[in-house]
């Protein structure tokens, strides 16, 4: 079953405020006494779902650990607009790492933690959380990642996934969805897009590892995202969570719909939201309202060419197949 304590009953919308729930009900965002991990100042998008991810995230990760957390941050989008030297957003103690070994460096500030608390010279409530985009986690730091799984180091890793490499131009990752324009994978030829059957699914692969927690989220459901950080920071070991975040820059979306478009993700089952402990499903965020994939599709100007004077019907069926597949494997419809 999804997370949600709290009843809401507001007919026939999404709508989640928090003016009208006790101070123990809010959110953490909702509170006046959030961290503020990446504060104002910083140089993202309009609209950018990596930041309102980390936002949410790190915040969260600090209301868990009182305020006792170490950030390692690949290179990548969150890198280049929270940090633009010598300035920087974060409020928190924060390392910079290369593109693809946030999972190592973080791994090494853990390895440093545990001697220091073995010689009584720092708190042990202390963690870490290494951070990165889908093109620092799937792609150049897959290795370092299925290192620190293998080892189960005692890091919490968190994916912001906005489907390809759009600091440096939009170009295609292995998390970008089939049939999907990038600047590597234009709309042109036979079968315009990214080809199907290729990239990776990490959360399967990380479930696979069999690690204490794998979790999937997205910035369209902040209870449900909070709830999650929380969880992996009460375990000890290797933990990761993987959350959508739109990219109106990327996805040729409006800015103001990046919550609209994360959650058309989830509801159509494109993006399966759930959660898994040592390599076995635990929760799966059900489907409030299913929806066809053509209402996700549609608004984002990366599938255009799926919807010309003669829309691609095949391809788009292909991809209705891919969702419905989603539905079925991770009991979407229900929940557990």
């Amino acid at each position: 079953m999804s997370f949600q304590p709290i009843k809401f009953y507001q007919t026939g919308t999404f709508t989640v405020g928090n003016r009208l729930l006790a101070p123990e009900e809010r959110s953490v965002q909702a509170s006046d006494k959030r961290y503020n991990s990446i504060n104002s100042g910083h140089r993202a998008c309009q609209g950018c779902g990596e930041a309102l991810g980390a936002r949410y995230a790190i915040d969260a990760a600090m209301e868990a650990t009182q305020g006792q957390l170490i950030c390692a941050n690949a290179t990548g989008c969150l890198e280049v607009f929270s940090t633009p030297y010598p300035e920087t957003s974060w409020q928190i103690p924060w390392v910079h790492s290369l593109f693809g070994n946030t999972a190592a460096v973080a791994t090494g500030i853990a390895a440093a933690l545990k001697v220091k608390q073995k010689k009584g010279e720092r708190n042990p409530a202390i963690r870490v959380v290494a951070q990165g985009g889908d093109g620092g986690t799937t792609d150049i730091g897959f290795g370092c990642l299925s290192g620190m799984f293998e080892r189960n180091d005692d890091v919490l890793y968190i994916c912001y996934d906005n489907g390809g490499y759009m600091n440096t131009g939009v170009q295609r990752s292995s998390a970008t969805p089939p049939a999907a324009r990038t600047a590597t994978t234009m709309a042109v030829g036979s079968e315009p897009g990214n080809a199907f059957g290729q990239g990776k699914f990490v959360p399967a692969i990380a479930m696979a590892h069999e690690i204490p927690y794998v979790a999937t989220a997205t910035v369209a459901d902040l209870r449900d995202l909070e709830a999650k950080v929380s969880r992996a920071m009460e375990l000890r070991g290797a933990r990761y969570i993987h959350i959508l975040v739109p990219c109106p820059l990327g996805w040729g979306t409006a800015s103001s719909e990046t919550i609209k478009i994360a959650r058309l993700a989830k509801e159509t089952g494109l993006f399966p939201v759930f959660s898994a402990e040592y390599g076995e499903q635990k929760s799966a965020l059900a489907i409030r309202q299913k929806l066809p994939v053509e209402d996700y599709l549609r608004p984002q100007k990366r599938y255009a060419h799926l919807f010309g004077k003669q829309p691609d019907v095949q391809v788009i069926a292909k991809l209705q197949a891919l969702a419905d597949r989603n539905i079925r494997k991770y009991n979407l419809l229900e929940g557990l």
